[in-house]
Formats: structure tokens, C-alpha cells, sequence
């Protein structure tokens, strides 16, 4: 897919995510929002072997959510690569659901259970070295929050990641300012990201995670040789596209009323007639 193609597709995930958080009254929308197209990106362009003809692709690159609790971005992405049903999608936050409000292994396409913050990073390392040494050449691409970034596994984790030379490892922060708190900096400081990921012997790359040309050209720029792995800091808004959530904290996990929802969706479908025009 081109850029203007994998932007639309960005968009009507973005329009299905507001609906399906609306029906289920619940959600962390903003934290959706803000890292929906790095996932458009990955699952539609970047990330090779992945398909729900073959779900367990031994050659399949390999994706942990570890900030689970925006699993919904997850499932509306899924969705559009075919491995979850819209009729499944819509029993989100039903009784009997096979879809929690975190990633569990009962849906087709998710790797690892996650959401206990600071766990993706050391799953992704234990994947990344596996493949080291299967001999396989498989990519592990690992999600994180930067709320999530005070807890003490992800810089255990890191220096394994070093030791073992994991340039077939990627992860990624969700560098949106915001958590459930308020902002990241004023809860728990983590900047400057670039110097203490460098420390730690990481290949580190700054992004516009909310520019979809920026993000192709970022992750087609990584060199999976240079015997690093590597850390994208993912520059990002929260609440990416529905313009009275951008940067705002309380829709870490606002809930959309009708008139909202119905004001959300108009925006996005304003912006796909636009994007089609071009």
C-alpha cells in the first residue's frame, strides 16, 4: 500500500475505533487514537508474514502490545487485516466476549496475553532471541506507553537487549506526554529518552508517529545488521484525530457520550472524502 492508501485505511480504523468504544462504553481512546497509525503501519506495510490464512507462520514477524490497555486500536486493526470478524468486533464489552479490555491469546492474531505494564518489552526480548537462535529471520516489534516507561523491567530488559545484540528487535514508545495521571513529565520525568536509551546501547530513531510518511520512511530506514536494537521514539498526540480529545489526559479512558460520537465520526469522514479527492 502507498501512503495515501495505508492514511485512509488509518483514518476508517480510526472511525471504526470511535464507534466501537462508544458501543462498549469503555476504552483508553486516547492512547488508541495516538498509536493507531504506527499499528495501520505495521500490520498493513511493514511487519512481513503476517496473515489470518496462517496465523501461526512460523517466518511471521512477531507484534507485542505492551501497553494493552489500548487493545481496542489492536482489534480494529485486526479486524482490517482480516482476522477478526466486525460481528466479533462488536461484542465488545458484552458478557461473554472473547475480547477483554486487554490483549488475551483467544483472538486470532495476538501473540502474547499483556497489559501488566513493563512485561512487553522482556516478552519481546525472549522472542527476539529465540529467532537468534532458530536461525530464523523474523522481526519482533514491541508497543510500549511512555507512562509505562517508570517501570524498572523495561531498563532490565533493555540491557538485555544490548548484551544479545537484538537488531531484530524493535519497540517503540507511544511518546504522547499524557497517562492516566496527567502529563509524563510531571508524574514520572523521561527525557531526555535519546541519552538514556543510547546509554543503554540501543540504536535510538526519533519519529512523527502521527505523520504517516514519516513512520514508512522510519521503519524502512532501520538497519537490521548493525548488531543494535533499536528504539523508536514515537512522536504522537493523544486523542490523534478527533480534535476535542487531542492532548487532553481525561480521554486516557473517556467514555463518548452520543453527540460525541456521532461529532467524532463526522471529523474522520470529513477527512476521508478529502484524502480521496486528492
Amino acid at each position: 500500500m502507498n501512503t495515501k492508501e495505508l492514511q485512509i485505511l488509518a483514518e476508517k480504523n480510526r472511525k471504526r475505533l470511535v464507534e466501537v468504544v462508544y458501543e462498549a462504553h469503555a476504552g483508553h481512546i486516547g492512547g488508541d487514537l495516538s498509536c493507531l497509525n504506527v499499528m495501520t503501519a505495521l500490520y498493513f506495510d511493514v511487519m512481513r508474514g503476517i496473515s489470518p490464512d496462517h496465523v501461526k507462520n512460523p517466518d511471521r514477524d512477531r507484534f507485542v502490545l505492551s501497553k494493552g490497555h489500548c487493545v481496542e486500536a489492536l482489534y480494529v486493526t485486526l479486524e482490517a487485516k482480516g482476522f477478526l470478524k466486525p460481528e466479533v468486533l462488536d461484542t465488545l464489552g458484552k458478557f461473554g466476549s472473547i475480547l477483554s479490555g486487554h490483549p488475551t491469546i483467544e483472538v486470532p492474531g495476538i501473540e502474547v496475553n499483556s497489559g501488566a505494564l513493563g512485561h512487553g518489552l522482556p516478552i519481546g526480548i525472549g522472542m527476539a532471541i529465540a529467532a537468534k537462535m532458530d536461525k530464523k529471520d523474523y522481526r519482533t516489534f514491541v508497543l510500549m506507553g511512555d507512562g509505562e516507561q517508570g517501570e524498572g523491567s523495561i531498563y532490565e530488559a533493555a540491557m538485555a537487549g544490548s548484551k544479545y545484540q537484538l537488531d531484530n528487535l524493535v519497540a517503540i514508545i507511544d511518546r504522547n506526554h499524557l497517562q492516566i495521571s496527567g502529563n509524563t513529565e510531571d508524574v514520572m520525568p523521561i527525557d531526555s529518552i535519546r541519552e538514556r536509551w543510547t546509554a543503554f546501547g540501543w540504536d535510538v530513531i526519533d519519529m512523527n508517529g502521527d505523520d504517516m510518511d514519516d513512520i514508512l520512511k522510519t521503519f524502512h530506514a532501520i538497519d537490521y545488521t548493525n548488531k543494535k536494537p533499536h528504539l523508536i521514539v514515537s512522536d504522537t498526540t493523544k486523542g490523534k484525530g478527533v480534535s476535542f480529545m487531542e492532548g487532553i489526559a481525561k480521554w486516557h479512558h473517556g467514555v463518548l457520550n452520543e453527540e460525541q460520537c456521532r461529532e467524532a465520526v463526522k471529523e474522520i469522514e470529513e477527512r476521508i472524502n478529502k484524502l480521496n479527492e486528492k
